[in-house]
């Protein structure tokens, strides 16, 4: 299992789907080489650098965090059933209204879809808060969403720090 990176008051808490299989084996959030999520990340201007999978804990400094969902690691998200999605979904809620994030950045608009039961939901900020804290969807930053290019995740992720 991967531990959660997270503290009180944090601006964005970042919420993964589950830990991939590389992830699984190092014990660092979206550590394959193929994910964008931490060029995204410095990209949009969250970092002031690129941080590598292995720092993950210096994001606490910038005000950020990262958990996930599902602890199960698995090849793809698509492994997941509908129940362990849920079932994160509340375990996220608990964990917002414990830490109190200023925003929740959920990245995988289908997980979001399924956990939160909003089949409608769209990339971008949602109407209902959860623990009462805004929420964000941004799209899912691994290298097998060929929806989105960084670019396209760069110019999300930097939507959501506008916000």
């Amino acid at each position: 299992m991967i531990p959660d990176v997270i503290a009180p008051d944090l601006e964005v808490l970042f919420v993964g789907i589950n830990p991939g299989l590389m992830s699984d084996a190092t014990g660092h959030h979206f550590a394959r080489p193929g994910n964008r999520f931490w060029p995204a990340l410095h990209g949009a201007g969250f970092t002031p650098r690129l941080l590598s999978p292995a720092e993950q804990d210096q994001l606490l400094g910038y005000g950020l965090g990262i958990t996930n969902l599902v602890a199960r690691a698995t090849a793809k998200a698509s492994e997941l059933t509908p129940a362990e999605l849920r079932a994160g979904g509340d375990r996220l809620t608990r964990l917002v209204a414990e830490y109190r994030p200023q925003m929740v950045a959920i990245v995988g608009i289908s997980a979001y879809r399924t956990a939160f039961a909003r089949p409608r939901a769209a990339i971008g900020p949602q109407p209902e808060p959860i623990a009462g804290r805004p929420v964000w969807v941004l799209p899912n930053p691994s290298g097998l969403n060929a929806h989105f290019q960084l670019p396209d995740l760069i110019a999300e992720f930097s939507r959501l720090r506008g916000a």
